[in-house]
């Protein structure tokens, strides 16, 4: 800041400016009037006032060093904003940024450059694109667009963004490996245990080409689609992925990313965890050798008829800890009756019992479970898609399409006859009863099947958080709107989900500095509101409203920006800070 006298006829005033740049020009900037030469005069008692206004910008320059000055923005209620001229920003991005360079992407877009030659920026592009998949999520278009709400500027223009895709997609392997390898220096990895799912995207189109597919949709959409299998570690963090045709065959499309895993991330010895439908005798077999072992869902309905009779059978049951064996039909006994045990007792306890089985030549360990938690969970949902079938009766059957297999019109029985087996003149339809004692039996049983010899409970744990993986699907598809997918090229396709897949794991990372506090959508909530309104040649004004997930941001990144003002230079010291490399406490 310096001195600036301006002279008019009749007086000569006195100015604080500094000098700012804006758009890349510099230009000044009135910080303060300090009035007349001769207003001054009379209130200085005598001292000169071009010398008393030299000491005073002195101490203000003394202040705005050590960041104790206080800044002072006047708005004028008679002057229109400058055309097109943006005034607020996000800052929230802040914090993924130091994920993304703690991941080292900046260097490995630094290497994919060096590979292809290109002249624009991947790392802007492609920052910019995990970044807006979290907070902007929306198409490539619109996410050129908004991420011109970050402080820092975009430096690309959006045909980059599409040119950029083609090479993302050539290097998805290298990516992946590299990412693996660079997040090890972020935090340590459970890569003991790893959760393998499938699940599939739509697209908004009616013809099937190239990736896209018709197939039996998760979604029950008509539309074309394509595959996504994803493996995550035993703390959730993704580790790779694969993309395949909508209509493949999920269970063959885990053997060759499981290979993938073990040659370029250099792992051999690891569990994978699947659910029932990934759970071939090819797949398990496969994780039978090198030192890998499998946990997998596996459905009692499905047993052969000796090991479907044992897995009902109400005796024989054993609870962790315990050496009795409980009888677990007197649960459902009378309480004057002998053997009897109290269901609130063991109401959240966890019978179960298990046998080595051999099929197919692969030797592995059979546990069923028993819950009486569990059992009325799958009450409570049958009850529900009753009272739905119920409903659907009542329109008729105009209302009933095809059901499937967990649809509640499953309950619902078509006749065309009457109880005197004469035609009927219409359709009658009824609760299917029969189909409800059926299922009724399995209730409150689970299953799963392994080659791993540790305690019941160990596997059970194992087993039990499956729920990440699909947590994580949910994430993609809900809060980072990965679905509908349109684009159509095959390799912008694999590069979509390149970026879903780094936005992911950003983010799953972010929820580990955090440890774990905050629900997903309070995060991405709380990062979309940390906006500021830029005060020209002085710094950013927060306009959100300071929380405790706020606070708990700042603390485990280093840096705050929740002062009542953040000034240019402190606003420097954090986009320095928001780049270096920081580790999970």
């Amino acid at each position: 800041m310096r001195l600036q006298v301006v002279k008019s006829k009749n007086a000569a005033s006195l100015y604080v400016v500094k000098s700012i740049y804006t758009d890349g020009k510099r230009t000044s900037k009135v910080v303060e009037k300090l009035g007349t030469y001769d207003s001054l005069l009379q209130n200085l008692n005598g001292q000169d006032p071009i010398e008393w206004a030299n000491e005073y910008i002195a101490e203000l320059n003394r202040k705005e060093k050590e960041q104790t000055r206080e800044i002072l923005i006047k708005y004028s209620p008679t002057k229109t904003i400058p055309k097109n001229e943006q005034r607020f920003f996000n800052g929230g991005y802040l914090f993924l940024q130091n994920i993304y360079h703690g991941l080292g992407l900046d260097r490995i877009c630094k290497q994919i450059t060096g590979n292809h030659k290109f002249e624009y920026d991947l790392n802007s592009v492609l920052s910019r694109l995990a970044f807006s998949r979290i907070i902007y999520p929306s198409s490539k278009l619109a996410t050129y667009q908004l991420s011109k709400r970050f402080i820092e500027q975009p430096n690309f223009e959006l045909q980059h963004i599409y040119r950029s895709l083609e090479v993302i997609a050539t290097e998805s392997d290298m990516i992946q490996a590299e990412l693996y390898k660079n997040s090890l220096k972020l935090s340590k990895r459970n890569t003991g245990v790893l959760y393998y799912d499938c699940t599939n995207y739509f697209f908004e189109i009616e013809q099937a080409e190239g990736l896209k597919q018709y197939t039996k949709s998760k979604d029950h959409k008509p539309n074309p689609a394509v595959q996504m299998g994803l493996f995550m570690d035993g703390d959730g963090i993704p580790l790779a992925f694969c993309i395949t045709e909508g209509n493949r065959n999920e269970q063959l499309t885990i053997r060759p990313l499981e290979q993938k895993i073990i040659s370029d991330f250099e792992l051999s010895k690891f569990v994978v965890c699947t659910d029932a439908g990934l759970s071939s005798n090819q797949n398990r077999v496969f994780n039978s050798m090198g030192g890998r072992a499998f946990v997998t869902v596996q459905s009692i309905k499905k047993l052969k008829g000796f090991l479907k009779e044992w897995a009902l059978d109400s005796k024989g049951w054993k609870l962790p800890g315990s050496k009795n064996l409980f009888d677990i039909s007197n649960l459902d006994k009378a309480a004057d009756e002998k053997g009897y045990m109290n269901p609130e007792e063991y109401h959240n306890q966890v019978f179960y019992k298990e046998r080595w089985i051999k099929e197919n030549g692969l030797k592995q360990r059979l546990i069923v479970t028993y819950s009486l938690k569990y059992r009325e969970y799958l009450r409570t949902i049958r009850a529900n898609h009753i009272t739905r079938a119920k409903k659907a009766i009542e329109q008729g059957p105009a209302k009933l399409s095809k059901p499937r297999q967990n649809d509640y019109k499953r309950f619902v029985a078509k006749k065309n006859v009457t109880a005197d087996g004469d035609e009927a003149k219409k359709t009658i339809l009824s609760i299917d009863d029969d189909l409800i004692a059926k299922e009724e039996i399995y209730d409150g049983f689970y299953g799963v099947c392994t080659n791993l010899d540790d305690n019941v409970e160990e596997i059970i744990k194992i087993n039990k958080r499956r729920w990440m993986i699909e947590e994580s699907f949910r994430i993609m598809k809900n809060e980072f709107k990965a679905r509908p997918v349109y684009l159509r090229r095959d390799d912008r396709i694999k590069a979509h989900f390149v970026v879903c897949f780094i936005s992911l794991m950003i983010f799953r990372f972010l929820e580990k500095f955090l440890q774990e506090r905050y629900t997903c959508s309070e995060i991405i909530s709380g990062l979309k509101e940390m906006n500021f309104l830029k005060a020209e040649g002085e710094g950013y004004i927060p306009t959100y409203t300071r929380t405790d997930l706020a606070d708990d941001l700042h603390e485990a990144f280093g840096f705050r920006t929740d002062y009542q003002i953040v000034t240019n230079k402190q606003m420097k010291a954090v986009l320095k800070a928001a780049k270096l490399k920081v580790s999970i406490k």
